[in-house]
């Protein structure tokens, strides 16, 4: 899982044309700043800001990462930036990391940690009390954390690839472990980050039982040992959840993230949620969305795999991510709460889409159905999908799971995993994967919004996963990665109280594929692909129906997937009606 954000810099000569010109400062540094919390631990800061004398307003960000290499001149080049700005600019590593005294404990003790060191700066000399707070993936978790205990000189947040609470992304995705998060272990345990080119990490992601995967990576870890107890939503878990607190939070956000990054369904929850349930209605009016064709590292290339989404697909974020502390922090009139509150990137017609709703208000959620005469398996199946419902009995598919051979998920093995849309005809060659594929379009169909698949099925073992992904399929063949979801049967109406399948009884499996905005070309078609795993995104469902991460024993499964009057499986789609 990655979790470490490229910051594309930006010039300080480039702007958005509305900010009025600025002065540049000279920037001084103090680097192992100590700032004391409230139990007495101690955690380290960098501090950038201007040199000369004065107050500042104040921008923080918290991190886990700051001795990986590389990782801590990204930061320093971005807090000089804002410093150059008129900004003073903390870097602060997390409890029990770098300089930073205590054991790292991730996801439980950022929130009192964040609010302790938005306190002590709003108390510095060359504070005006005024603070906002920036970071990607971990560093915009840990914002929400400490927004949630309401600091009072917060007013505005920048949160790129913020992770969800962590029961619905990582470390768990409704039920499944999400396998990478054992490298993340590997990455942050420890007080100094671990290298990670050390570990052959693909043979690492097979190794069974999950329970000693740490070891596996040469570690002990009591935070690996902790999630592999608790894979439900329960009482552990809850204590860091930040998603049901939104009405405890009166801030602004800007909100960042792309169609392919890991953690997506983050921001898009965080959008609606504070739009919906914020503190106040200053805070509930004021949130932004940006979502781009981009991975969990946002703005980075306007290529991902062997898709070019063309020249408007970078966008000078630097300038947006100033405009928006300008005018929270520095009380600029910069004309950005006067622009649309949505950004959205449609892929396929490679353009920006501007609204003030989201999900769009144009959208019609429409079913798609699959149909087959009980042979789907593989792309030269007879899997199809289609806009009418089941009117016969129609024959189920049938596939063997077996999780010493899963079914893989594709992406480049030389770098971090992520998402990508990559072509997926190799996995929709096997037959442990069933192919439901539109006829060719004879108009455009445009998809922009949340996407789900509800899927009637019966399995020979008492818990297994059921994983269903969107894909674009071109012309020529290329069957595009749109977007994808997994759930684990034991979690199909709960993700606090788990029960056991009964071995071939038909249950509903409501598949979350969260969001995801394409134009679907005419002569293309739609396709649904479905089978029980994605390996090593997500950790292989031994079948056994044992406690979690305790099996060292792997079993196949029979699964059948049913699509009849009784049991209409289907894929809901967010269609946009054309003016």
């Amino acid at each position: 899982m990655p979790f470490l954000h490229v910051l594309g810099l930006t010039s300080l000569k480039q702007s958005n044309g509305k900010s009025p010109k600025r002065k540049i400062h000279d920037v001084t540094f103090e680097l192992g700043q100590k700032q004391a919390m409230r139990d007495g631990m101690k955690l380290s800061s960098d501090i950038y800001r201007p040199n000369e004398n004065g107050k500042f307003p104040v921008v923080l960000t918290r991190s886990p990462y700051t001795s990986v290499p590389g990782f801590q001149k990204q930061l320093s080049d971005e807090a000089k930036f804002f410093a150059q700005c008129g900004y003073v600019y903390v870097i602060q590593d997390c409890r029990g990391k770098n300089d930073s005294e205590g054991t790292f404990h991730p996801f439980f003790d950022d929130p009192t940690d964040g609010f302790d060191t938005l306190s002590w700066c709003a108390r510095q000399e060359w504070s005006n009390g005024i603070l906002g707070t920036i970071g990607a993936s971990y560093q915009a978790w840990n914002q929400w954390a400490a927004a949630t205990l309401s600091p009072p000189n917060l007013k505005a947040m920048i949160c790129i690839v913020a992770l969800p609470d962590p029961v619905v992304n990582v470390p768990f995705q409704n039920g499944a472990l999400v396998l990478w998060m054992s490298e993340w272990m590997a990455l942050v345990e420890g007080r100094k980050n671990t290298d990670l080119s050390i570990y052959d990490t693909l043979k690492l992601f097979e190794h069974i039982p999950l329970k000693t995967t740490d070891k596996a990576f040469g570690r002990k870890s009591t935070f690996w040992q902790n999630w592999i107890d608790h894979p439900s939503a329960d009482a552990y878990w809850k204590k860091s959840f930040y998603q049901d607190k939104f009405d405890r939070i009166d801030v602004p956000v800007l909100h960042v993230s792309g169609w392919y990054d890991d953690d997506i369904i983050g921001t898009h929850l965080n959008y609606i949620g504070m739009s919906k349930n914020g503190k106040s209605e200053h805070a509930r009016n004021n949130q932004k969305l940006i979502i781009g064709p981009w991975q969990h590292h946002v703005n980075v290339s306007r290529k991902l795999g062997d898709i070019d989404f063309g020249e408007s697909a970078l966008i000078d974020l630097r300038s947006i991510e100033l405009g928006w502390f300008d005018h929270w922090l520095k009380g600029v009139d910069n004309g950005i709460v006067s622009e649309p509150k949505v950004e959205i990137f449609t892929m396929g017609s490679n353009v920006w889409r501007k609204s003030d709703s989201w999900p769009l208000r144009e959208t019609r959620h429409v079913k798609y159905f699959i149909h087959s005469t009980g042979r789907a398996n593989t792309s030269v199946g007879d899997g199809t999908l289609t806009a009418s419902e089941p009117t016969l009995e129609e024959i189920a598919d049938e596939y063997s799971y077996d999780p010493s051979a899963p079914c893989p998920n594709i992406y480049d093995t030389s770098a971090v995993a992520a998402e990508n849309p990559y072509d997926q005809r190799p996995i929709e060659r096997r037959e442990d994967v069933l192919v439901y594929s539109s006829p060719p379009l004879t108009s455009e169909l445009e998809i922009t919004g949340p996407v789900q698949v509800n899927l009637y099925a019966s399995s020979s073992a008492p818990d297994t996963d059921f994983w269903a992904q969107l894909t674009d399929v071109f012309p020529n063949g290329y069957s595009m990665h749109l977007t994808e979801g997994i759930i684990r049967g034991r979690y199909r109406n709960s993700l606090e109280k788990p029960e056991l399948l009964e071995p071939g009884k038909i249950y509903e499996f409501r598949i979350d594929l969260w969001i995801t905005s394409n134009l679907f070309q005419r002569g293309h078609r739609v396709r649904l692909d479905i089978s029980s795993s994605s390996f090593p995104k997500y950790d292989r469902n031994p079948n056994t129906g044992h406690d979690f991460g305790v099996d060292s024993e792997l079993a196949v499964a029979q699964q059948r997937v049913y699509h009849s009057r009784k049991y209409p499986s289907h894929l809901a789609l967010p269609v946009i009606s054309q003016s």
